[in-house]
């Protein structure tokens, strides 16, 4: 079953693909984590797929699934919510939930208004972004009343952006429109370029308890047109030449921003996700940082390079070699992202950098440890497709935090991940010399490691994981937690009662944890915190079953507060109320608390039609929760769109398309959330 990403002509014809997935690149010989899993479990005696094996497998012999027991620690203090298939918010009872920033919100220059469907590409740049994703909130001077909100989107829909010029036309979440000439109309690319990115916003709550975006001069659109920095060992080599930037330091813009990171030094990371599929390279021989990565060679995403005019900020994402060398076109393009870009929220006028060492990749986020001073600044992020890998990185100079700054990011080890079947686990640096990352393997030097991270981390032996999603690491234990959020590796056809993973449709979360917490220590311990799935597919560390308060598939994002409370959210892809198949059980994608010492976990909210629940932070006092509600309606089909039936009515429910946005929830008591 190795080849199971391989066995569809058309991967998106695969289960469980969303919107914007790349295509499967890795065909490497390493590990998956389902062969380590299955090694653990075979040695033991046991038949690998049933739920017995797994169970006995990850989380030792002699274990009887039983149901979940109630918390003795109190750190749950709400009652679970129901599973959902109706296109609205649901909370627990006690809780209230506003709408803030929804796409088209107003929020730089001369604020224009939104106009569904409507706006031009120049008034979409001083708007809120499409399709919110990962967040923090920055609060002013500690405040948890007055902050910054800021917030990535990841993507967007093209029927709902031009729903007003597109009217009409049978088009799914994917198609964009092109003249008969075959190019692209100019402002609906600048449009679509300028949804994508990053929104900062101050907030304020007013006497009212409600919030609401406050014009800001630190308000702020950072898109695929803005200016950017490289830093890092990748910064000025050849790999990043292009005709805008002949000496390989600079670069424009930022694509499929997904989860995100907040530096000890208080400044913002996005991450740069399924980036590739907005190139194309149809040349004859297409690098191996463009083929591992999966940048196709017939068709970009919205197909940007046709725009019409030939403006440069668009004809960048035609990768071929058109020129007689790299300063003359844009091969070179697709390798100036896949990286973690550093933007300092509190100053508009700074340049965002993209910190290279972090490695370059399908980056979910970057999640730090707990930085201590004098010790070295430690981080970790998942490389989100199917068997891609996990990475930490470790710095060189120590956090000192008087002086940090990004620049710790600069030098150091970064490391990939490989899970041993004994449940012991070991990093392995990704630096030349080490791990057969030598030139005769085809690593010339540190920037070239860096532009290859998936090549040299196959190279290298890493252990190819169930689509790595979110990481967070509790900051009172030290413990880390990493989705994983799916890995169907088998046709629907297979599964039965007695293998009910066979297909893992529902995913799980997996947890390590150091001697002494220590992070920037190379051996681990690892263990399985949850296996997603009903009452019959699913387990917890405590050999407990999932019941209807928590049963949850495909976990994504995942945040562990202040005071240990597990946050976890679903994206089980584009779901409408009509879903079929392994995934109709779970309802509506929902988000979930957990308490990490007792495995118990409790629905804390339901989300309206097609979107995926993603985001979560909260407000330094902890009784303010900001969620994010992405691409509600995603599901509605071509010829619903075609007669104005838009999926879901979220949030405006006035017969307009519908927005992303935050959701704003607080307790009617004031308390903190969760508890």
């Amino acid at each position: 079953m190795k080849d199971f990403e391989q066995d569809y002509p058309d991967f998106r014809a695969a289960p469980h693909y969303e919107h914007g997935d790349e295509a499967p690149s890795n065909r490497s010989a390493n590990p998956t984590m389902y062969d380590v899993i299955a090694a653990r479990a075979s040695r033991r005696g046991f038949l690998v797929g049933g739920l017995a094996a797994i169970a006995t497998g990850v989380f030792g012999a002699g274990l009887t699934p039983r149901g979940a027991l109630a918390s003795t620690t109190g750190l749950l203090g709400f009652a679970p919510v129901p599973l959902s298939k109706e296109d609205t918010v649901v909370v627990p009872a006690g809780y209230k939930v506003q709408i803030l920033a929804p796409w088209g919100a107003p929020l730089t220059g001369d604020m224009p208004a939104f106009v569904p469907g409507g706006n031009t590409g120049a008034e979409q740049g001083m708007q809120v972004g499409m399709h919110h994703d990962g967040m923090h909130f920055y609060g002013i001077d500690g405040s948890s009343t007055d902050g910054l909100l800021v917030f990535n989107h990841e993507y967007i829909e093209p029927r709902f952006l031009h729903a007003a010029a597109w009217k009409g036309q049978a088009l799914d979440g994917d198609m964009v429109v092109f003249a008969a000439d075959g190019s692209r109309d100019a402002d609906e690319v600048l449009k679509e370029m300028n949804a994508h990115g990053v929104s900062v916003a101050r907030i304020r709550r007013g006497a009212d308890g409600q919030w609401a975006i406050v014009a800001d001069p630190m308000n702020r659109r950072i898109t695929a047109l803005t200016d950017m920095a490289f830093s890092g060992p990748v910064a000025g080599s050849a790999h990043l030449i292009t005709r805008f930037s002949p000496d390989g330091t600079r670069s424009r813009g930022t694509l499929n921003n997904c989860a995100y990171g907040a530096t000890p030094w208080n400044t913002y990371m996005t991450a740069e996700e399924n980036w590739a599929g907005y190139f194309v390279n149809a040349d004859a021989e297409m690098p191996r940082a463009h083929k591992r990565y999966g940048v196709s060679a017939e068709e970009s995403r919205y197909g940007w390079e046709k725009a019409a005019g030939g403006a440069d900020e668009t004809m960048r994402f035609n990768a071929a070699a058109t020129g007689n060398s790299a300063a003359a076109d844009y091969r070179n393009e697709p390798n100036t992202f896949g990286y973690m870009v550093e933007i300092d929220p509190f100053d508009p006028a700074s340049v965002p950098v993209k910190r290279t060492h972090l490695g370059r990749f399908a980056h979910e986020g970057v999640v730090f440890a707990p930085a201590v001073a004098g010790k070295p600044v430690v981080c970790y992020s998942g490389d989100d497709s199917r068997f891609e890998y996990i990475y930490k990185f470790v710095s060189a100079a120590p956090y000192d935090p008087a002086t940090a700054d990004g620049t710790l990011l600069d030098t150091g080890t970064l490391y990939v991940a490989r899970f041993n079947e004994d449940g012991s686990g070991d990093w392995l640096a990704l630096a030349p010399g080490e791990n057969g990352l030598t030139p005769e393997n085809g690593f010339a030097d540190l920037a070239d490691i860096l532009v290859n991270t998936r090549a040299a981390a196959d190279q290298a032996g890493a252990t190819k994981m169930d689509r790595p999603e979110w990481g967070t690491v509790d900051p009172n234990t030290g413990e880390v937690y990493f989705t994983l959020t799916n890995n169907n590796r088998r046709d629907m056809t297979q599964v039965d009662a007695v293998n009910p993973r066979a297909e893992n449709n529902f995913g799980q979360i997996v947890r390590w944890k150091y001697d002494a917490a220590d992070h920037t220590r190379t051996a681990f311990r690892w263990e399985l915190f949850v296996i997603a799935g009903t009452a019959r597919t699913s387990l917890t560390f405590k050999d407990e079953v999932l019941n209807d308060d928590n049963i949850f598939a495909c976990p994504d994002g995942i945040w562990c507060d202040p005071n240990s409370r597990l946050w976890i959210q679903t994206d089980m892809g584009d779901i409408g109320p009509d879903q079929s198949g392994p995934l109709e059980p779970f309802g509506m994608n929902q988000m979930l608390a957990a308490d990490p010492a007792t495995g118990e976990i409790r629905r804390f909210l339901t989300g309206p039609w097609g979107q995926e629940i993603t985001g979560v932070i909260a407000t330094p006092d902890g009784t303010t929760m900001f969620v994010n509600v992405q691409h509600p309606g995603a599901h509605g089909s071509p010829e619903d769109f075609a007669a104005g039936k838009f999926g879901s009515g979220f949030p405006d429910y006035n017969g307009t398309v519908p927005r992303s946005a935050t959701l704003v929830i607080s307790r009617e008591d004031g308390g903190v959330i969760g508890a």
